[in-house]
C-alpha cells in the first residue's frame, strides 16, 4: 500500500466516523427524517456535478428498478435507522454497531449460496455477538427509555447495508460510480414521503445547516469517491480495512466533542466486534501481503 493510498484510507475512516458524530447532533435539532432526506440528496446534487464533469452516464431508464433496491437498502432505510438511533446512544456505539454489516453479510451470504459458515466464520459471529452484548449490556446509555430499540435500529441499518453489498455483488450491472450516484437519487425519492409525514420542526440555525452540508457532501459524496478509488488502487479486500477504522474515530470524536463516556466497556466492546469482523472477512495483514506479492508478480 502506497503512502498516498495510506493517507486516503486514513481520511475516509475519519470521515466515515466523523459522520455518526453529524447525525448524533444533527438528528436531535433537525429530526431524523429530515437530516437524513438533505443528506441523500446533497450527495445527489454533488456526485451528479462530477458525473456531469467526468461524462459518466446514469442510464437511468435501463436500471432505474435497480438503483431503487439499493437506494433503499443502502441509503434510504439505514440512514434513517441511523438517525433515529442518534437521538438516544453515543456516537462511539453508533459507530461499533455499524461494523457488525460484515457479520450479517456473511450470514446473508451463506443464506444466498446456500453454503454452510466456516468454522473461522461462526467463531468471527460468535465473537461479534458477545461484542455487541459487552457493549450495550454495561453502557448506562443502554438503561434509558428507548434504548433497546435504538439499538436493534442501528442494527437493522447494518444489516441493510449487508443486503445492498450481497445484491450489488451478485447483481453486477452497473459499475460501482452510478450505483452511488443513481442511488442517492432513488434515496431522495424514497425518503420524500416521509419527509412530508415528518417535515422539520423549526427553521434550521447556521451550525445545523453546515453539519447537513457536511453530511451530505462530504460524509456522503466526497466519501463515495474516496471509496472507490481505494478499490482501484489496492483493490477491494484491502479496502474493508476501513470497516475495522471508523469506531475508532466514531469514538474518537464522540469523546472530544461531546464528552461522550468512553469506558472499558466501549474498548473492550469494540476490539472484539472488530476482531469477530476481521475473522468472518478473512482480513489479516499476512492476506493483505499475499495479495500484493500476487499483484506485483
Amino acid at each position: 500500500m502506497t503512502a498516498a493510498s495510506l493517507l486516503r484510507l486514513l481520511l475516509l475512516s475519519a470521515i466515515w466516523g466523523g459522520s455518526f458524530l453529524l447525525i448524533r447532533i444533527g438528528a436531535p435539532a433537525l429530526g431524523p427524517v429530515p437530516l437524513m432526506e438533505a443528506r441523500v440528496l446533497l450527495a445527489a446534487l454533488f456526485l451528479a456535478a462530477v458525473a456531469l464533469v467526468l461524462r459518466r452516464p446514469l442510464a437511468w431508464r435501463t436500471h432505474w428498478r435497480h438503483y431503487l433496491l439499493v437506494g433503499f437498502f443502502n441509503s434510504a432505510l439505514p440512514f434513517l435507522l441511523f438517525g433515529y438511533a442518534a437521538l438516544t446512544l453515543s456516537a462511539a456505539m453508533l459507530s461499533i454497531l455499524n461494523a457488525t454489516s460484515p457479520l450479517w453479510g456473511a450470514l446473508i451470504g451463506a443464506a444466498w449460496q446456500r453454503a454452510p459458515l466456516g468454522r473461522r466464520t461462526l467463531a468471527g459471529l460468535a465473537l461479534g455477538v458477545a461484542g455487541v452484548g459487552l457493549l450495550v449490556g454495561f453502557d448506562r446509555v443502554a438503561l434509558q427509555p428507548g434504548a433497546g430499540a435504538a439499538i436493534a435500529a442501528s442494527l437493522a441499518a447494518a444489516l441493510c447495508y449487508a443486503v445492498a453489498s450481497n445484491y450489488t455483488k451478485a447483481a453486477k450491472t452497473v459499475e460501482p460510480f452510478a450505483n452511488a450516484h443513481g442511488s442517492m437519487w432513488a434515496a431522495s425519492l424514497l425518503l420524500l414521503p416521509a419527509l412530508l409525514a415528518f417535515p422539520p420542526a423549526a427553521t434550521p440555525a447556521a451550525g445545523i445547516v453546515a453539519i447537513v452540508a457536511a453530511l451530505g457532501v462530504v460524509c456522503t459524496g466526497v466519501a463515495y469517491l474516496l471509496y472507490f478509488r481505494l478499490i482501484d488502487d489496492i483493490g477491494a479486500a484491502p479496502a474493508l480495512t476501513v470497516t475495522f477504522l471508523i469506531p475508532l474515530f466514531g469514538t474518537f470524536f464522540g469523546w472530544l466533542f461531546l464528552d461522550e463516556a468512553v469506558g472499558w466497556h466501549t474498548l473492550a466492546g469494540g476490539a472484539v466486534v472488530i476482531a469477530g469482523t476481521a475473522l468472518v472477512t478473512g482480513f489479516s495483514p499476512r492476506m493483505l501481503a499475499l495479495r500484493k506479492e500476487a499483484a506485483n508478480a
